[in-house]
């Protein structure tokens, strides 16, 4: 009989605790901990619930009962302070000590905040966990403007909501163009024109230095000396692990929990996944990795070299005002002269096609508005498919890509 204890209430912690469920034999419990007091929802969902497209009760993966019919006791509000890996032992927030035989670190990550005079104000956010989207959500109904300084993922999202609720809405991301890890330049270009035809400022090559007001924020200051109004400030700049606890019960840390292919830390019997794990010098810091990491650890957490992780390919698909964006792979080479690339861009409509060909076959894409190509992308990578005689017609809009599968 083996008891499995997972730290973390996040995606990572609920697909290993299903997987440990569904597959388990014998088992003492398998016990989820979150810091949170609330079961586990989809952080992506979160901006839509700012922009009253859910209800609170619907951001809920399932409700506690259904983790107790599983097999499966979620401890909300329960924060882990302590891992003792030498005793197999937990301390909780409330002095409570708990012991395992088996240990999942799925902890996730936290927003990182740069180093801007006047972060401490009022009015000035990050979006992480529900209590944060409660909060934006009851400061926007008094204000008027809002600037989300960061034009990745989260930040457009996000931004996209607070403009659907009824502000006025201005990005402001650091590098050149928008989405730069999801996206090429000439991709960033179409998607700019959607999300200013949808309304949203966008300031591009800037970095934000100062939040100004009094004890509120009241607006913004830039590196190359603008001012820009809003009372709602949230950064979205990232996250760093949350790796604190596992370093301080000893476990190996980098830049994230170190692990390897089982995903097996560097003490006995504890694993770790999702945004907190490094695997060979990577944090995705996305949801497919954390998913097939977690299912990983789960299979090894039962049976010791039962699955092996490989790492992931990454793919990103957002949503946001009326643009689909896809891309995955290695959609934008550093040596892009050693590569064979197939390109058509239409920004006007918002439409934008890439293919990245090494000797013929598809290693990376970038799709824009074109969801049916995008679904046969990734088996073309995975199935690795020579597609050297149709290089030419990938991008043109009647060519079917499921011929080649």
């Amino acid at each position: 009989m083996i008891k499995f204890a997972i730290i973390g209430g996040g995606v990572a912690g609920v697909t290993a605790a299903r997987s440990l469920a569904d597959a388990a034999s014998a088992t003492d419990g398998i016990d989820i901990f979150s810091a949170e007091p609330y079961p586990y929802y989809p952080r992506p969902h979160l901006w839509r619930f700012i922009a009253d497209e859910m209800e609170q009760e619907d951001l809920y993966f399932q409700p506690l009962s259904w983790y107790e019919e599983k097999g499966i006791q979620f401890h909300v509000d329960r924060r882990v302070v302590a891992i003792d890996t030498g005793e197999h032992r937990l301390t909780l927030g409330d002095g409570e000590r708990v012991t395992y035989d088996r240990l999942l670190v799925a902890t996730g990550g936290r927003p990182f905040v740069p180093p801007v005079q006047g972060t401490d104000k009022e009015g000035v956010f990050t979006l992480r966990t529900l209590e944060d989207a409660l909060a934006i959500k009851e400061y926007a109904a008094g204000v008027e403007k809002a600037v989300v300084i960061g034009g990745g993922l989260l930040g457009l999202e996000t931004a996209r909501a607070l403009h659907d609720a009824g502000l006025a809405a201005h990005v402001i991301e650091i590098a050149d163009y928008l989405l730069p890890r999801q996206v090429d330049r000439e991709g960033a270009q179409a998607l700019r024109a959607i999300l200013e035809a949808q309304g949203l400022e966008l300031t591009t090559g800037t970095v934000v230095e100062a939040i100004l007001g009094e004890e509120r924020a009241e607006k913004v200051r830039t590196k190359d000396g603008r001012d820009l109004p809003g009372q709602l400030i949230l950064f979205s700049a990232g996250i760093r692990c949350r790796a604190s606890l596992a370093k301080e019960a000893g476990l190996e840390v980098n830049r994230g929990v170190l692990v390897d292919g089982q995903m097996k830390t560097s003490a006995d019997d504890v694993f770790a996944a999702g945004d907190v794990a490094e695997f060979e010098g990577k944090i995705y810091g996305i949801i497919p990795p954390a998913i097939e990491q977690a299912n990983v650890a789960a299979a090894n957490m039962m049976e010791s070299g039962s699955e092996t992780y490989t790492g992931t390919l990454p793919t990103t698909t957002l949503e946001v005002a009326g643009a689909r964006v896809t891309s995955l792979g290695n959609y934008d080479p550093e040596d892009a002269e050693a590569f064979r690339i197939e390109r058509h861009a239409e920004p006007e409509r918002g439409l934008y096609r890439k293919f990245v060909l090494d000797d013929g076959f598809v290693v990376g894409a970038i799709l824009i508005n074109d969801p049916q190509r995008a679904a046969m992308v990734r088996p073309l990578i995975e199935r690795e498919i020579d597609v050297s005689e149709y290089a030419h017609r990938l991008t043109q809009g009647d060519f079917d890509l499921k011929s080649l599968l």
